[in-house]
């Protein structure tokens, strides 16, 4: 091996039972570089970079890490050597504090050998400080928001002072200003020799910050790439063994009859007077920064949370769901932006995971009729493509973008007359996107009113008929046609920070 090389992975192999997850992968990255992993959800990536990290050990090939062969049995022994590793999925302890979940099993120790809390609490303040967060280091995690929660997992990476850091989906829940905020600090661990595996769906940032891209497809590797010397096309190309002519479907117009009515919707500090419709046939995007209360107001909306004041009206009927259930019955739909804590039971099969929104339409005597059961799960499996080796595969086994077919699966099976979908591409790769748009599209044109939620301003300008930009809880302004382009969302989307600073 190079002496220039810091990790090597020759002819890496993996099989869990009935997939063969790695064929043969080979890897390297240099010291100081930023090195890009990409590909569809289900290429292994997260498999190999796991691998690295020591949660799975491989079934064939070897490693080296800064000259040395590299076994590692357990994630400890990863961290030890200089390897850190910041999952897509927080994996924090909710009760305890920031300071707590950065030197979990390492806490400092004063001179009487008990844990001294005043001094992590003082290293995790400094971390905090580099992030730019304004956090408080005893502040409980439980209490943090999915972005924050984020922002703590990636500061108890750097307090391990690594050789070699993993980031995964790093940007997933992170504001504009954080996401600048973790690029000047992956710049300077660059620049201090440090190097970086980043694994992202959002080529626009492999593309500003990565030196190199090793794409992985169907657990098999593909090429290495220059990214100063390759395009994104080229990039899909491999990844998807297939050119992608177009990530968004026609918008085909949108209908006159409103079927649903929101006027003056207001809960306390949260969000107040918010007030659209939504047309039949029509996707209506919701736009803002994080914080602007976009996820609130459809949760408020569908029954979840509650709400102060205002009055909803599906068709002409007012209405005030008692709970996400009353909405379910009325055919309100809520596609959770947090699909592995709030939108699947992951360690149950995919098809009770699909039959869970329609019990009543399945059940006789209050005994579920398994043939109807599995004919409804076969049903959306056929028609989403949901890739699976058998109805009865747990849910935590299927890509990301699979698991997101499967949610909207379990919606679809309530024969939705308006579907909010919230952040519903969130990390999953450009192929599972395309689709989840397209099949968007195909639900808008049969009729259905889609509000879609995202922070990805291609998307909403992609996909939307209609955009309403929110800002701070409340509507900054509407947007039709032509006139929804990035630059006027952002100006509607920051106006009133501007003001209020």
């Amino acid at each position: 091996m190079p002496e220039e090389v810091l990790l090597s992975m020759v002819d890496i192999t993996k099989i869990f039972p009935g997939v063969r997850a790695l064929d043969q992968v080979s890897l390297e990255v240099m010291p100081g570089e930023i090195h890009a992993l990409v590909g569809e959800n289900g290429a292994g990536k997260s498999t190999l970079v796991n691998i690295v990290s020591g949660v799975h050990q491989p079934d064939g090939g070897e490693m080296h890490f800064d000259g040395k062969k590299y076994t590692p049995s357990n994630p400890r022994e990863a961290q030890e050597l200089g390897i850190g590793f910041v999952h897509q999925e927080t994996a924090l302890c909710p009760h305890l504090s920031i300071a707590e979940n950065v030197f979990l099993g390492r806490m400092p120790r004063n001179l009487s050998m008990l844990a001294d809390f005043g001094q992590a609490r003082l290293e995790t303040a400094k971390l905090l400080e580099r992030f730019a967060a304004q956090l408080d280091p005893m502040a409980k995690v439980q209490d943090l928001s999915i972005a924050n929660q984020q922002v703590v997992e990636i500061i108890k990476a750097l307090s391990l002072d690594c050789r070699l850091l993993i980031l995964d989906e790093p940007t997933s829940s992170l504001t504009e200003l954080e996401t600048e905020n973790l690029f000047a600090i992956v710049g300077d661990l660059k620049q201090r020799g440090i190097s970086i595996l980043y694994i992202s769906h959002r080529l626009k940032e492999v593309f500003r910050i990565c030196d190199r891209i090793t794409v992985l497809r169907d657990g098999r590797y593909v090429t290495t790439l220059e990214a100063k010397d390759t395009n994104e096309d080229e990039v899909i190309r491999n990844m998807v063994g297939r050119s992608i002519s177009t990530f968004y479907p026609e918008k085909t117009g949108r209908g006159q009859e409103k079927i649903l009515r929101v006027e003056g919707l207001t809960r306390s500090n949260i969000f107040r007077d918010i007030s659209f419709t939504v047309q039949k046939g029509e996707i209506l995007g919701f736009a803002g920064l994080v914080g602007a209360g976009r996820s609130e107001v459809a949760r408020a909306v569908c029954g979840i949370d509650a709400y102060d004041t205002g009055q909803i009206y599906l068709g002409q009927k007012a209405i005030h769901f008692q709970s996400f259930h009353d909405a379910i019955e009325a055919r309100l739909a809520y596609l959770t932006e947090d699909r592995k804590e709030e939108g699947l039971f992951l360690n149950m099969a995919i098809q009770p995971n699909i039959s869970v929104t329609s019990l009543e339409s399945i059940t006789k005597h209050k005994l579920i009729h398994r043939q109807k059961e599995k004919d409804l799960a076969r049903q959306f499996i056929n028609a989403l493509r949901i890739k699976t080796s058998s109805l009865l595969q747990r849910v935590v086994n299927l890509s990301g973008g699979n698991q997101q077919k499967v949610i909207v699966a379990k919606w679809l099976a309530i024969d939705p007359v308006v579907l909010f979908m919230d952040e519903p591409t969130r990390g999953i790769d450009v192929g599972a996107k395309t689709e989840i748009h397209y099949l968007m599209r195909q639900l808008a044109n049969r009729g259905v009113g889609i509000v879609l939620i995202s922070s990805e301003l291609p998307e909403i300008i992609g996909m939307c008929d209609r955009v309403v930009v929110m800002n701070e809880g409340s509507i900054a302004g509407e947007l039709m046609g032509s006139d929804i382009t990035e630059d006027n969302i952002m100006r509607l989307a920051a106006t009133q920070r501007e003001k209020s600073a």
